[in-house]
């Protein structure tokens, strides 16, 4: 899917354009693309003008909502298909995303992008041949493709959140020159597509998947098991957990994953808010 090149408003910055052509400003200096770059828009009474491409003034977007031109006019950058999944500006520029109200990345201390960077350094991707399992937005694969990764295969099964990550300016784009071909993006179920996978053909996995509530397949034992067979002998694993359900519960989803990869032949300790594991 090509990657959406136009502007991105949230509220703040469209708030900044329309003060500025209000005060019969000529030109606003700011970004267009959740703090990814500074540009130049051009203004004029009833457009304004960026990198080439005219636009009308919006409406400012509602708090936690980012908008971007559909060809016709703005629109907020979510999708209804059984769940409602819509991309959520947050302070650190890289925004994160929901499903239903729920927020898939953590962002309350820091830029998911930097969350992500620190969980990739656990499984130290540069020169490797990695496995993504559940791509997201693709902050692992930008992470490890920053890293110096030799090739990483990332997965996604849903077509919602493949699309915003075409309108995401930092989700790396398969295509693009500095992705230099080292990230195949499938569109399958790893659940499913693992099995067609050879035997340790992997250096190191990185697995963040939804809850276990939505996907209790990709915390099961055989799962575990698929990744110890396409994981070679001595390669690390980091598998997002959470903590869900401890304050309500008592379970330990991070206890119960460590004993299922112990199982399936890793060594698995805690780490950051999941488990790191070597294979044996």
């Amino acid at each position: 899917m090509p990657h959406y090149t136009g502007p991105l408003l949230i509220r703040d910055t469209a708030q900044a354009l329309l003060d500025a052509r209000d005060r019969g400003a000529r030109a606003w200096t700011g970004s267009l693309d959740l703090g990814r770059s500074d540009g130049e828009a051009r203004l004029d009474a009833a457009q304004w003008h960026w990198r080439g491409t005219a636009y009308p003034y919006p409406e400012p977007p509602r708090e936690r909502t980012i908008h971007w031109f559909d060809g016709d006019d703005w629109a907020v950058v979510s999708r209804y298909a059984g769940s409602l999944i819509k991309l959520v500006p947050t302070p650190w520029g890289a925004p994160t995303f929901e499903i239903d109200g729920i927020k898939m990345l953590p962002t309350s201390k820091e830029s998911p992008l930097d969350d992500a960077r620190r969980k990739v350094a656990l499984v130290q991707p540069h020169g490797k041949a990695v496995l993504d399992t559940c791509g997201g937005l693709g902050y692992f694969a930008a992470c490890c493709l920053d890293a110096g990764v030799a090739r990483i295969l990332s997965f996604e099964k849903n077509d919602s959140v493949l699309w915003l990550r075409t309108l995401n300016p930092w989700s790396p784009d398969p295509d693009a020159a500095t992705s230099g071909g080292r990230l195949p993006l499938g569109h399958d179920d790893v659940s499913q597509a693992i099995a067609s996978l050879p035997d340790a053909s992997f250096d190191a996995l990185l697995h963040d998947p939804p809850r276990f509530g939505i996907a209790g397949e990709l915390y099961s034992q055989a799962f575990y098991d698929q990744l110890a067979r396409v994981l070679r002998r001595g390669g690390s694993l980091f598998h997002y957990t959470g903590t869900p359900n401890r304050l309500t519960s008592g379970r330990d989803v991070p206890r119960e994953v460590a004993r299922r990869l112990e199982k399936a032949g890793f060594r698995a300790q805690p780490a950051l808010d999941g488990v790191l594991a070597q294979r044996r």
